[in-house]
């Protein structure tokens, strides 16, 4: 079995702004679960899971472009599976930080609804960092969260798909959606790395 090793992971991590990332996330978790606890509107109301699970993502996909593009495009290394991999691991910790805090006391939310959430945030995001760069990987999922907030009452497909970030676990045109999302998302970075 081959080791990977850990200073090239250390030298990684600090390139794509891992701890600062990691840091924004548990602390805008905290943040927001403890606002939850002081009056906030509910367990059954998932604006607040999935403004934590939006800007979790948000600050993670800062690392989806490297500080020098050039050189990440010319070393000699394969790049499709450790993007595909920092993807999938982003949208991990995204989830699992929310996850985490909200153990220790009432929950937001559901796991199911947190899993499909941040796997669809993070592969908008992907997308994002294909299309537009990683300086701007967090403006489709911002854009989706905002739409979100005010598409009207899900009452058709377009409507569901439009609002897939604030239904119920378990709505197939949300679930599938988030999939689709985080299949695109993943792919694209994957192959084309972040644009220039």
């Amino acid at each position: 079995m081959r080791r990977v090793p850990v200073r090239w992971l250390t030298l990684y991590a600090r390139s794509r702004q891992v701890p600062a990332s990691l840091a924004a996330v548990v602390i805008g978790t905290v943040a927001v679960w403890a606002l939850a606890r002081d009056g906030g509107p509910g367990p059954g109301d998932p604006r607040l899971p999935v403004l934590v699970l939006a800007t979790g993502v948000m600050a993670v996909s800062i690392g989806f472009g490297g500080q020098d593009l050039a050189l990440d495009r010319t070393a000699a290394i394969r790049w499709v599976p450790r993007r595909a991999a920092h993807v999938l691991l982003a949208g991990t910790v995204v989830g699992a930080v929310l996850l985490a805090v909200q153990a220790m006391g009432p929950p937001m939310t559901t796991t199911g609804f947190v899993v499909r959430d941040s796997a669809g945030l993070t592969g908008l995001a992907a997308l994002g960092a294909a299309l537009s760069g990683g300086r701007y990987a967090w403006t489709p999922p911002f854009a989706w969260l905002s739409l979100s907030f005010f598409a009207p009452p899900a009452t058709s497909t377009s409507t569901r798909v439009a609002s897939w970030l604030l239904l119920p676990p378990g709505t197939p045109a949300a679930t599938w959606t988030a999939l689709l999302l985080l299949i695109t998302g993943t792919a694209a970075y994957a192959v084309a790395g972040p644009r220039r």
